[in-house]
């Protein structure tokens, strides 16, 4: 008789075997159905349900008035195909087709050559879904539903896509109103620079998202369409810009930039008071409408000079120096001090020079930034501390309180905050203090000037300098910066800003305007060459920063002329075909004139004398 083959041990393993595989396989369906189950229904209703995001319309950009409109989105069409569909009975059959559509659309579009045989090779790529064009014309639109109409364009397709247009022409052929203060939105319908890249997501909105089942091939059936998330409406802007007066801007800033043979001239127009831009232009420019062509060619000409562009402001930062001083209470505008053709500093190592390289010998210090002497600036700057650290940590103070060294926080994409260099940092030497005194070794921004002034005009009082005046129904909540001068400091800076063109006949002859009180200041710079090791001789930085009103300061204009090149140029005598003062006039007339600011009857003081004593 054969021996049991069955053994307890053995069956209690099998069993033990058998429960762990059973609780394996309980714990593995409780962790689907229980820790998985909201990832598993997701998925499950990914395959039947589709998510359709619907952009809102992006808010209009207006000017000042509310009316004038400089950037707006309008509905055009996108063309799109489906090559894989796009087939004959045999494949000569097919290559034939898509070449008939392909000569046809390149002939609706206008396309050149090259770009007729790119799209040929879209479609003969056979993928599933192309997109052939955008931005449509009303025109190649009905075209190309003519070609689907009669069956001489197959497998096409027009959808719906927003468009960003800036229905404005700007002061100079090829150009659109304020391109570089608004910036542009790109194909992903996200702001780029200016305007449209701070602004873009009050601009954009937030989508619709809706849920949608799908059909037996997987397209949504927009009937079964539900809402997910209500999405906001992008916000229309009213900016601080005046739009007659930016055209007129960015016309005198052309201008000059021909007449000038400059590499690039800028100006901007700004309230003291509020700190509100009223038209700010650079030359070159662009048209926001053809930004792409722009990025393929010239990419730099997005970049806005008057906030993103640094210089070397030479003689209109004498009136920083002028400011220290007076502060100090080292010199009153009246005090007499000894110019000379040469100032020895450093021990003899270095020496300052003016620019005419002579003297006026004894002179008002008021006289000697109208005359701009360099000598003067420079020993009044050495008299604000007892050491060339002392007397550098001084007007270094007064640089970074009227706001150089740092952005002024206006509100457009891109600002950049300049260089200026602590002596705290780099100890200075006495011919770093007396170059700084009249603006060499410093890079600042034609915004951070006309901010700087406007505290000089306005009583003390630093502005935000900003271009949105209101959001929607909702006026924006711009603080100033705070006191950084006395009322009285303000007027006496303001008498030498008068003082200057006044005193000095050629600013006198193409700076004041009948009628209406003017002042500011000039600045040449000579611009250093890094492939050479020196400075060049040919080109200079030109500006002008100045105000104008009618009893008191309405306006500050800041104008510069990049790289221009002067028609007399000799030593002390460096003369554009159009000065920077000059362009200050023409911008200044055309300001009062826009803004509807009728002169006061002319008076002896507002033609020989200035307001100041």
């Amino acid at each position: 008789m054969p021996g049991r083959t069955d053994s307890r041990p053995r069956t209690l393993v099998v069993l033990a075997l058998l429960a762990c595989f059973g609780v394996a396989c309980i714990a593995r369906l409780g962790y689907w159905q229980v820790l998985r189950h909201d990832d598993l229904v997701a998925r499950a209703r990914e395959q039947v349900t589709a998510r359709i995001e619907v952009p809102p319309v992006r808010g209009t950009i207006y000017d000042r008035s509310g009316t004038v409109v400089l950037a707006t989105s309008v509905e055009r069409d996108l063309l799109s195909a489906y090559p894989a569909q796009m087939t004959g009975a045999t494949d000569a059959d097919t290559a034939t087709l898509r070449e008939s559509v392909a000569a046809k659309v390149a002939g609706i579009l206008g396309l050149a050559p090259a770009a007729a045989a790119a799209l040929l090779a879209q479609l003969d790529g056979g993928s599933a879904y192309v997109v052939l064009a955008h931005d449509l014309t009303p025109i190649q639109s009905s075209a190309i539903r003519a070609g689907l109409t009669d069956g001489s364009l197959q497998q096409l397709n027009l959808e719906p896509e927003e468009v960003r247009v800036y229905p404005q022409a700007g002061g100079a052929t090829g150009t659109s109103l304020a391109a570089q203060l608004l910036g542009f939105v790109n194909r992903d319908g996200t702001g780029q620079y200016g305007v449209e890249g701070h602004w873009q997501d009050l601009l954009a909105g937030s989508p619709q998202v809706l849920l949608a089942q799908r059909d037996g091939t997987g397209q949504p059936i927009m009937e079964s369409a539900q809402t997910v998330e209500p999405g906001t409406p992008g916000t229309s802007l009213t900016l601080t810009i005046d739009a007659s007066l930016q055209l007129k801007l960015e016309q005198e800033v052309y201008a000059a930039w021909v007449a000038d043979k400059a590499k690039g001239v800028s100006g901007v127009v700004m309230d003291p008071r509020t700190g509100e831009i009223l038209a700010s232009a650079s030359y070159p420019s662009y048209d926001g409408n053809d930004y792409a062509a722009i990025a393929a060619s010239d990419p730099s000409r997005f970049i806005d000079p008057v906030v993103s562009a640094v210089y070397e402001p030479g003689s209109v930062f004498k009136l920083l120096t002028a400011t220290a001083a007076l502060q100090a209470g080292v010199v009153t505008r009246t005090t007499i001090l000894q110019d000379q053709s040469v100032l020895s500093l450093d021990g003899g190592r270095a020496f300052v020079q003016n620019a005419d390289k002579r003297s006026k010998g004894a002179i008002s210090f008021q006289d000697a930034v109208a005359w701009s002497r360099n000598v003067v600036m420079s020993k009044v700057a050495l008299k604000l501390g007892r050491t060339t650290q002392q007397a550098a940590s001084v007007l270094y103070r007064t640089w970074t309180r009227l706001g150089f060294g740092s952005p002024t926080g206006i509100d457009v994409a891109g600002e950049v905050p300049g260089l200026v260099r602590d002596p705290a940092v780099q100890p200075w030497q006495q011919i770093d203090l007396a170059n700084a005194s009249f603006g060499q070794g410093v890079a600042v921004t034609l915004i951070q000037l006309a901010t700087a002034y406007s505290a000089m005009v306005n009583g003390g009082i630093l502005p935000t300098p900003h271009v949105v005046k209101d959001t929607g129904a909702t006026p924006t909540q711009v603080a100033d910066r705070g006191r950084v001068m006395t009322p009285a400091l303000s007027s006496e800076l303001t008498g030498i800003m008068e003082r200057v063109v006044n005193v000095v006949p050629f600013y006198r002859a193409r700076t004041l305007i009948p009628g209406y009180l003017v002042g500011g200041k000039t600045g040449t710079a000579q611009i250093w060459d890094s492939k050479t090791g020196r400075f060049r001789t040919d080109v200079f930085n030109f500006s002008f920063i100045g105000f104008v009103g009618r009893t008191s300061p309405e306006l500050v204009i800041a104008v510069q002329i990049n790289q221009g090149t002067p028609i007399v140029n000799r030593s002390g005598d460096v003369e554009n075909a159009v000065e920077s003062f000059e362009l200050f006039r023409r911008i200044a007339t055309d300001a009062m004139d826009t803004l509807d600011l009728p002169p006061v009857l002319p008076t002896a003081s507002a033609t020989a004398e200035p307001a100041h004593p």
